[in-house]
């Protein structure tokens, strides 16, 4: 599945790609979470999840050859958690975070999850805006979450996708951003 970007300014259009993560991704998305992330996961974990989880879908986004976003979520019955998402800051402010955000959600729909959830530093206000924007909703906060400050984190569930009320919504938002 392929989904493009292209922003509504002056420079020449960007088009984003997103397809399945490799092994060979591993060393540009570790760069990304290191420039995005004060808490980072070593690359092994990467790799961990690409070979061994059976229930982890990660996944890039490319503009021409370069990665310049990723995200990953794990699907578990009907249950899904989104356990990553950054965009490159030389990318950011384009709305590649929204579009890599779409993505896992029609991810986690089409492997058959009916609940998406997933945690979010207190003081992130600009990713909490854009998870409300697609239905999710804050149920609980986990205090101290983050090692590197102990930063709390609150905890947000969307769904559930399954139902025709959140498929219209997913629609029209998406409708909007190709507009």
């Amino acid at each position: 599945m392929k989904m493009e970007l292209r922003p509504n300014d002056a420079s020449p259009p960007d088009r984003m790609e997103i397809g399945a993560m490799t092994p060979g991704d591993i060393p540009t998305v570790t760069r990304i979470e290191r420039a995005s992330f004060s808490t980072v996961w070593p690359s092994d974990a990467f790799y961990n999840e690409l070979n061994t989880n059976k229930v982890a879908h990660y996944f890039v986004g490319r503009i021409g050859d370069r990665v310049v976003a990723y995200g990953g979520i794990w699907v578990i019955l009907e249950d899904s958690h989104i356990t990553t998402i950054a965009v490159d800051p030389v990318y950011r402010g384009k709305g590649l975070g929204e579009v890599m955000l779409l993505h896992l959600i029609d991810q986690a729909i089409e492997r058959g999850a009916a609940w998406l959830t997933l945690e979010v530093r207190e003081s992130n206000v600009v990713a909490q805006q854009l998870y409300k924007k697609y239905g999710f909703t804050t149920v609980t906060m986990r205090r101290g979450y983050y090692s590197d400050d102990n930063e709390s984190a609150l905890v947000m569930w969307a769904g559930n996708l399954k139902s025709e009320l959140y498929r219209n919504r997913i629609a029209v938002l998406r409708s909007r951003r190709s507009a």
